[in-house]
Order: structure tokens, then sequence, then C-alpha cells
């Protein structure tokens, strides 16, 4: 993925989302050998968490393009009788969710111009269904030192977080990045709370509560 960013700390409004368009070039450039082999480096490292090797419901989510792979978890997960929680993009941009039935089970959906997402098959289980998640494994773009998460911008995980905040629920909260997008410093801002670990290629990093 090339060299690690390092201090972006401040970078915020427009700048943010200069960042966001680099970090996504860098993906762009990404061969889907480079994709598929980071994906089951990610699978081997996240499967041997504590947090997921105990979880009897994890919430995950459907890579797509360029992003992290999550396909090679999400199998290995459901094999060993994990109920695994996937999500379906709403209008309003909030997550509802669906149980993982195996590859075949999904869906292609496409939300007006914006890529085709891969969703779980009908039935739908509801918005609040993540809160019963033992652990909430993240897409995300970046990562800083002290645990804070670079999103996509749009705001549905944003969502999830703060309803798991309401629900009082406590589950482990994972991103899942390539090496490089683990960098020193994000900005902060108030509704956001650090993720426990990140799984990269090369391994597991993790963060003081």
């Amino acid at each position: 993925m090339g060299a690690a960013l390092h201090d972006i700390e401040g970078t915020t409004g427009p700048d943010k989302r200069a960042l966001r368009r680099g970090l996504l070039a860098a993906r762009a450039r990404l061969t889907a050998a480079e994709v598929g082999e980071a994906g089951r480096a990610l699978a081997r490292h996240a499967l041997k968490l504590p947090e997921l090797a105990g979880a009897g419901t994890v919430a995950a989510y459907v890579s797509v393009g360029a992003e992290p792979g999550t396909h090679a978890l999400l199998d290995a997960l459901h094999a060993r009788g994990v109920r695994v929680l996937l999500p379906a993009l709403l209008p309003d941009n909030d997550l509802d969710w669906g149980a993982y039935g195996g590859e075949g089970t999904l869906t292609r959906v496409r939300h007006g111009g914006r890529m085709e997402l891969f969703e779980p098959a009908e039935p739908l289980l509801g918005p609040d269904a993540v809160t019963a998640a033992d652990a909430v494994l993240l897409p995300g773009l970046a990562v800083d030192g002290a645990g804070l998460r670079l999103g996509r911008g749009g705001g549905s995980y944003d969502r999830v977080l703060a309803r798991l905040e309401r629900a009082e629920a406590r589950p482990a909260l994972v991103v899942l990045l390539y090496d490089a997008e683990v960098v020193e410093r994000l900005p902060a801002e108030p509704h956001d709370r650090p993720v426990r670990a990140v799984v990269t290629p090369s391994g597991v990093r993790r963060f003081a509560p």
C-alpha cells in the first residue's frame, strides 16, 4: 500500500475530504491479486482474535472493490457457527441488518449512482439488531494511534455506534485496514468512539481503552 501517512492532526472539512480521496486513490491502485491476498491474510489474523473466538454474534460487512477483503473471514465465521449479521443500506443512510447464510444468500443492490453493494437477503431484522453483537467489524479508511477511525463520511456507521451507545451495548469494535492506513493521528470529533483493535494483512494492533 505504500508509505504510511503520519501526522494529520487538524485535518477537517475540505482537507479531510482530500485525505479520503487520497486513501481511496491508493486503494484503487491495488491489483485484484493484491486485494485477494490481503483479504486472506486479514482473515487469518482476525480469526485468532479472542473477541471473535468467543463471539456468538458478529456484525460485519461485505467488502466491495478494493476494500480490505472480508469474504474469506465471513465464510470462516459462518463455518464456525457464528451468527454473522450483515448491513443493508437504507434510504436515509442508516443500516438495517440481516443474517448471513453463505455467499449464495447475498443480493447485489445498487443504491442510486453509488457502487453496487452485496447485502443480506430478506428477512431483515431491523437497525437495532446490531446491539446484540459481541463484536462489530467496521469498515474504514484509516485509524490512528488512539484507535480513532476515519470512515468514508457517509455517516452510516456513526449511526451504528450511536445506537450501540444508546443501548449501552459494548461490543468489541474492530476495524479492517491495509497496513499503510494505520497512521499516527487523525482529527477527533465529539461523537468518535475508539476501536479496540485494527487488523491489517501484517497483523493486529490493539489500542488502550
